[in-house]
């Protein structure tokens, strides 16, 4: 057959089955993985290389009457056969996975796939980037920009599909932050989903959004309690301002905004009461304590989602 009548036939249905061939189809592959409907000729020794669980496969003895292509064994996975191509990508283009973005199906496919046969190279890749997305410290945190993700291409529904993957693989560590910025949205987000570009809708599961609206009620006035971001603005306890009447003003506009708006401001950050005048010594107060009141918080961020704590997650 010519290269142009292989290429051909990757698309071509088989004779005997209702089989698709991959792109990912190699002329002196040793091996057939079959997904679903669509098969993938690769070499064991790539499998092999990189997975010691397709290495001990490699070893064990096929039956007779086992089904073959072309002379290669077929080996079944109950997979997405969109994360198999992913995966096979990585695994003979290096390039393909190391771009400084990935889609996130990809990213998806690096975890569930690395994971479950032991690509640890390719899992450990998926993870790390997805811990520069979601961090584990506050200092990290600080360090993101308002464009929130830079190494995954984001759409609207990313933070979702995030906690999906997260908790479906046990990313325990990504949980906290990627829940505190999905319940920032309010409660008619997270209820309805977030309409993504392809037409499907990006949703919690149950014990997600349990997590998360349970834990958007504390938080809204955990914010607000001595020693916590908001704190000082409902309760003053200084008594060195120079500006009495613009101060309390001041002091009465920041919880009229988060109180009556029901914003979240538990992660509130100093820069965000820039429009707020206050004397120089009640302003050097609030800093402190939004300083203050933030760290406590984010030490405690994942009980609130009702997760053990940081060293134990």
């Amino acid at each position: 057959m010519s290269s142009t009548e292989a290429h051909t036939a990757k698309r071509q249905r088989t004779d005997d089955a209702q089989i698709n061939r991959s792109d990912i189809w190699k002329s002196d592959g040793s091996v057939v993985l079959q997904a679903a409907n669509v098969q993938f000729r690769v070499h064991w020794s790539v499998l092999a290389q990189h997975s010691p669980l397709f290495s001990d496969m490699q070893g064990l003895p096929q039956p007779a009457e086992h089904h073959r292509v072309e002379g290669c064994p077929v080996v079944e996975l109950f997979d997405d056969p969109a994360d198999v191509e992913n995966l096979l990508n990585a695994l003979y283009t290096p390039s393909f996975h190391c771009q400084d973005v990935l889609p996130f199906p990809v990213v998806r496919a690096l975890v569930r796939l690395g994971r479950k046969y032991d690509f640890k190279y390719l899992f450990d890749s998926a993870i790390t980037r997805i811990a520069s997305e979601l961090p584990t410290t506050l200092d990290e945190y600080d360090t993101k920009t308002a464009a929130f993700y830079k190494t995954i291409q984001e759409y609207k529904g990313l933070t979702f599909d995030l906690i999906s993957l997260a908790s479906e693989s046990g990313i325990m560590t990504a949980l906290p932050i990627a829940y505190y910025r999905v319940l920032k949205w309010g409660v008619a987000r997270l209820l309805q989903g977030v309409d993504k570009l392809d037409g499907s809708v990006a949703f919690l599961s149950p014990l997600d959004l349990s997590r998360c609206v349970i834990a958007r009620e504390k938080l809204l006035m955990k914010q607000f309690q001595p020693g916590y971001s908001l704190g000082w603005a409902r309760k003053w306890v200084f008594d060195d301002c120079t500006g009495s009447t613009v101060c309390s003003n001041a002091r009465e506009a920041v919880l009229a905004k988060y109180m009556d708006q029901a914003l979240m401001g538990a992660l509130l950050r100093p820069s965000e009461l820039k429009g707020f005048k206050f004397c120089s010594a009640c302003a050097k107060h609030a800093h402190d304590c939004i300083i203050s009141g933030r760290k406590k918080m984010w030490a405690e961020l994942p009980g609130v989602f009702g997760l053990p704590p940081w060293k134990d997650l």
